[in-house]
């Protein structure tokens, strides 16, 4: 069974950090000083287990752009289990009641556009590429 909730404790932020680390660094090839930033000390996070077992992280911030959900990361042995989903749900929930007028808006690599298009968001502006990695900019328009 899935489930999601925003980080409380150290350890779920730690098990956060260890699924991103896993997804980004290890799998992707993105540079660790790149993966960590500033915005990790203030931005929100969450985790999603699947039976118990941490499988998936991510966090939302607010920017002068409105809201920006950043670093969904889902280890491989559990994609397309719902757990992307999961943790979109539980964060879209919890940012519309905190900042109900704001833009909630992402950058999302190429493979999970169309994740993010079946979840309500929209492709704005042109391709561009992040840590080598190619992005389109998507906006919330349920």
């Amino acid at each position: 069974m899935v489930e999601a909730k925003q980080v409380s404790d150290i350890r779920d932020l730690d098990a956060a950090f260890t699924i991103r680390e896993k997804v980004f660094v290890e799998e992707q090839g993105v540079p660790k000083e790149a993966e960590y930033d500033l915005h990790d000390k203030t931005a929100h996070h969450y985790l999603a287990t699947f039976n118990g077992q941490p499988v998936g992280a991510a966090r939302w911030r607010q920017t002068d752009k409105g809201i920006k959900l950043e670093r969904f990361a889902v280890l491989a042995n559990y994609r397309n289990q719902q757990v992307g989903s999961a943790l979109l749900r539980v964060i879209l929930n919890d940012v519309k009641l905190a900042h109900p007028e704001c833009q909630i808006y992402l950058h999302a690599q190429l493979a999970a556009v169309p994740f993010y298009k079946r979840h309500g968001f929209t492709k704005v502006g042109e391709l561009f590429t992040e840590c080598a990695i190619d992005h389109y900019q998507m906006v919330y328009r349920p």
